[in-house]
């Protein structure tokens, strides 16, 4: 069943999450600069929308697909939909820029300058920077019938400029690119806590004539051009892969426009150049009321010094007190699990995990997947290391990782020529589990390590994402990410995992059991309950299967911070719930009442049909009494939050909670200690 009032649009549903984080560009909990982040943050979020999610409506559209979504939508009508939308959203974001943000940091030294406002002194420095760092590096493009219009860089800002030569004739448009290895914020010669700015795209304007001699620049027009990546490769040949991903990255620089942002008042005559020269039709233009691209925001303005009183207080991780005793991390894991909750607990102890695994003598073999790595990683080192010292190293690296394809093949031919055994990924489904396993030989025999988490292995994204995951040498844990290595490496499928849950292979079947079995218990007058905390919720069965247990009595109550195509009707013993906030909500938990015997899941998967049906992934279990019990106590405190929390209130609408006598944001408290509703009695305020 499709449509009926039952689900939402998902792609609708990602632009209502984007409308939450511009929220937190207004909230006055947050400091200046950081309300100026969110609004970065948006423009950040809107490119990736469109070169993937719009990306792909249009090639269904141009194929003649007319398949509708969940919520009975074809891919043409969504396409209207999300462009009406969208023109509301960035109207929205440019009106908090010019009427909130810009004047706020004005009041506290932070001045972002347009070229009418800049003082003699000033424009005679910046005279001087453009001819010394910035002329050198333009190489303007003049457009004629003789030759065909160039292919252009998405997400690159250009100029066109309409000219008129000295000799007479007709008008000519020239292309100028906005050089990238040139910061966009010029920075004008301050002293300590102030700052004033000029972006690089009006600097090139102001100086235009000094780029074309014997022609006059007679009017000019910034746009930026977002371009679909949403190819269609062929997963079958894996000996291949790398080539084709290769391919597939190159095709980003020519693929359809799907969409090009220009100043509002555009001029006339070289929009119509550029649409027609670039074959872009009307509804794929954009005009905002300011400056193109304003993730120049969080890449400059967020990080200028002097400004520590208009960010969030600086903190560091806390590292639990077992690890800092001065023995072998593997003795302490054999003391008992633990729980790491980034970024409040540091990411340090998993790169010791991996490191001191590689010079243990003892380690026979390191096996980990890895999905999105940072670009300086620790973690790349240590396999490297590990496996030169003779070791025996397996790594997954998922090379089609979006947006992430070529430096993971930079990393996996690294790997390669250091020693190590590096498969691309699984034929036919991307490999997006979180998972490492460590096997050494003890007194007693051979021990598996295992640590298994819902976020990747990024040192960087673990000090701004929050994400949960278990260090432990649990033998059956260990036997069954044996068994998983055993799966991607190519071995047939029996699923000889006892405890943990691999999909595609049966997390849809285990979810809607655990689902059905919290139904009957209802049904039965017995205890019951389902609390789960993800980033995506769009598959019909699960929706249908959580909307048919709250209906049987069951309390279903979920923590969604994206996308949510379940259209709310309001039912008593069904709550959602979304959380945006200083840190992205990124855990996949799941757990089930059991009749008091707690189940609680921690998961690389949303429950989207790509991670159900489409992609590796790993589910499993928390079987420490004690961590289990402070996750639920983590997924009780994120409920009780009414500082960031939003409750969805009917359709796909949401509200803030509202503000309590005692306020609670739950990021905040977590901050404070690992397990706030304890140690600060919060339950009883």
């Amino acid at each position: 069943m499709r449509g009926k009032g039952l689900y939402y649009n998902r792609e609708l549903s990602w632009l209502n999450f984007n409308e939450r984080i511009l929220d937190e560009a207004t909230n006055p909990d947050n400091p200046l600069l950081e309300q100026a982040r969110f609004v970065s943050i948006v423009s950040n979020n809107l490119d990736e929308f469109f070169m993937v999610r719009v990306g792909k409506l249009e090639r269904k559209k141009d194929m003649g697909r007319s398949r509708p979504d969940i919520a009975g939508l074809l891919p043409q009508r969504q396409l209207a939909l999300i462009r009406r939308r969208v023109r509301a959203h960035v109207g929205r974001q440019y009106r908090v820029y010019n009427q909130r943000i810009l004047p706020q940091l004005a009041l506290q030294g932070i001045h972002l300058l347009g070229p009418d406002s800049l003082e003699d002194r000033q424009r005679q420095w910046l005279s001087q920077y453009f001819d010394a760092q910035v002329l050198p590096a333009l190489t303007p493009r003049t457009l004629n019938p003789q030759h065909p219009f160039p292919i252009l860089s998405a997400k690159t800002i250009h100029i066109a400029v309409l000219l008129q030569s000295d000799k007479g004739g007709d008008p000519q448009v020239a292309i100028v690119s906005v050089p990238r290895a040139i910061k966009r914020l010029v920075l004008l010669p301050m002293g300590q806590g102030r700052a004033r700015g000029l972006l690089l795209d009006d600097l090139i304007t102001m100086f235009l004539p000094r780029l074309f001699l014997q022609m006059a620049p007679l009017a000019f027009l910034p746009f930026r051009l977002t371009r679909n990546t949403d190819f269609v490769i062929n997963l079958d040949d894996m000996h291949n892969l790398l080539n084709e991903m290769s391919k597939n990255v190159q095709r980003r620089s020519y693929g359809k426009i799907v969409r090009m942002e220009v100043p509002r008042g555009a001029h006339p005559l070289l929009l119509h150049a550029l649409q027609t020269g670039l074959e872009v039709a009307d509804e794929a233009v954009c005009q905002v009321d300011g400056p193109l691209d304003l993730r120049f925001i969080m890449r400059q303005v967020c990080d200028l010094p002097g400004f520590d009183r208009l960010r969030y207080p600086i903190y560091s991780p806390r590292v639990d007190s077992r690890l800092l005793a001065r023995e072998s991390i593997f003795r302490t894991i054999r003391g008992g699990d633990i729980f790491l909750h980034h970024p409040y607990d540091s990411f340090d102890p998993i790169v010791r995990f991996l490191s001191e695994a590689a010079s243990d003598q003892n380690v026979l073999a390191i096996k980990q997947t890895l999905y999105r790595v940072s670009s300086h990683s620790p973690m790349i080192d240590a396999l490297a290391r590990a496996a030169q010292s003779g070791k025996q190293v397996t790594v997954l690296i998922e090379v089609r990782a979006r947006f992430d394809e070529e430096h993971n093949i930079a990393w996996s031919k690294a790997l390669e020529k250091a020693g190590c055994h590096v498969l691309y990924g699984v034929p036919r489904w991307k490999t997006h589990s979180k998972v490492t396993l460590v096997v050494r030989r003890e007194a007693d025999g051979l021990r598996h390590y295992t640590h298994f988490g819902t976020g990747n292995y990024n040192d960087v994204t673990a000090r701004i994402y929050t994400d949960m995951g278990v260090l432990t040498c649990d033998k059956q844990l260990g036997e069954d990410a044996a068994a998983f290595f055993n799966l991607i490496l190519g071995y047939s499928y029996t699923y000889p995992m006892r405890e943990m849950i691999a999909s595609p292979y049966r997390l849809r079947e285990a979810m809607l059991e655990k689902i059905a079995r919290e139904a009957k218990a209802a049904r039965q007058g017995l205890p019951c309950g389902i609390t789960m905390k993800m980033n995506s919720l769009s598959d019909q069965q699960m929706i249908d299967a959580l909307r048919g247990a709250a209906r049987d009595g069951v309390p279903v109550r979920l923590m969604v911070r994206g996308i949510c195509c379940l259209n709310y009707h309001e039912h008593p013993n069904l709550q959602v719930f979304s959380a945006v906030g200083r840190f992205l909500e990124h855990p996949r938990v799941y757990s089930f009442h059991n009749q008091g015997e707690a189940e609680v899941y921690l998961s690389s998967a949303d429950l989207m049909p790509r991670n159900l049906d489409k992609r590796v992934e790993l589910t499993t279990p928390v079987k420490d009494p004690r961590i289990k019990a402070q996750i639920l106590s983590i997924l009780e405190l994120g409920l009780l939050d009414n500082r960031k929390l939003w409750r969805l209130v009917h359709g796909n609408h949401y509200e803030r909670v509202p503000r309590a006598l005692k306020e609670i944001n739950a990021q905040e408290e977590l901050l404070r200690s690992p397990n706030p509703l304890l140690d600060r009695q919060i339950l009883r305020g």
